[in-house]
């Protein structure tokens, strides 16, 4: 069976996201990108929103081209290119990508569905608003969570308030020069 997997940066108070979307605050380095690279290649299915998919559509599908192309660039440029996605938007209509499907409407069966295909892990980077979505159905199975060391006071939160327990197992936590924490939890 499939899991469906959460990559997210967060601040340390729980924010995704500055109050307008700014996301300047998010320390990356060398080493957390080798780390992503190798969990990429655990999946060939990655779900986004509308905002994240346009500003992933803006860069991957040609960043390995760039004669300056890190290593990271190279590897998640070809990784991008390859997987199927699904876009969750009710103003995007069509992609110019065979692999891209657009859903103008959230079905959570349609996700459940989809984790018990045969294939790797589907991802799911950034986009709150489905990650919300997807946490209300108790659909992911593995959050991996990269708390920056910085307060933002108030933003786009990456949990909202939930009328259910979700019970979480930590199976790995990773840290990194930049001071980001990684961590890898399970559902229970």
């Amino acid at each position: 069976m499939r899991k469906l997997v959460l990559f997210m940066h967060t601040s340390l108070d729980g924010y995704v996201a500055r109050p307008m979307g700014e996301m300047d605050w998010i320390h990356v380095n060398d080493a957390m990108f080798d780390f992503a690279d190798r969990q990429t290649q655990d999946a060939d299915l990655a779900i986004y929103g509308r905002r994240t998919f346009n500003m992933m559509e803006s860069y991957w599908p040609t960043a390995a081209e760039n004669p300056r192309a890190t290593k990271h660039d190279i590897v998640h440029s070809a990784w991008y290119r390859s997987v199927g996605k699904i876009v969750f938007s009710t103003t995007l209509e069509h992609s110019n990508s065979p692999l891209t499907q657009i859903r103008s409407e959230f079905n959570p069966q349609e996700i459940q569905d989809l984790k018990t295909q045969n294939g790797k892990n589907i991802l799911m980077f950034g986009s709150p608003s489905i990650a919300h979505l997807l946490m209300q159905h108790h659909l992911i199975d593995d959050y991996w969570l990269f708390v920056n060391p910085i307060l933002l006071g108030k933003g786009l939160p990456l949990f909202t308030t939930t009328k259910q327990i979700t019970r979480l197992r930590l199976e790995e936590c990773t840290t990194f020069s930049s001071g980001v924490i990684g961590m890898h939890y399970v559902k229970r």
